[in-house]
């Protein structure tokens, strides 16, 4: 289940029920967690070091599915490739979504379906499909 962060919550309803208005990222920055303290408020604890670093992802029709049939989904068009592990990383247990390269707010994280190790000479990657952030919960 996709869990949509503190941050983003505000700026939806700021945007659609309020006179703000909710900035689009111009670029979305997919990374890996091994711990998540307070998803809502964005406190987790990212991957570091070992050549880990988020990935880019372009925010278009290109790159995400629209929502078909009312079920409130988006996911992965291609896949997301993260760059080759040049030493162990921790074991991942979620993804998250950030507007930043490096910092930033956290807008969007979901448990993996199971925890993953990436060992040295490893590159992680979601396949297309497998990334999949919705709604309606």
């Amino acid at each position: 289940m996709t869990h949509f962060t503190n941050f983003t919550e505000a700026g939806v309803i700021t945007h659609v029920f309020r006179t703000g208005s909710f900035a689009k990222p111009t670029m979305l920055y997919i990374g890996l967690m091994s711990a998540v303290s307070d998803g809502e408020a964005g406190t987790v604890t990212e991957l570091t070091g070992g050549g880990y670093a988020r990935v880019a992802n372009n925010p278009s029709d290109a790159n995400w599915s629209a929502p078909s049939g009312g079920n409130g989904t988006t996911s992965n068009i291609a896949a997301v490739t993260f760059p080759e592990a040049t030493a162990n990383w921790p074991a991942a247990t979620h993804f998250g979504i950030w507007d930043d390269p490096t910092a930033g707010n956290l807008m969007v994280y979901a448990p993996l379906a199971a925890p993953r190790t990436i060992t040295t000479g490893v590159t992680a990657s979601f396949a297309a499909g497998q990334l999949t952030v919705q709604v309606d919960n």
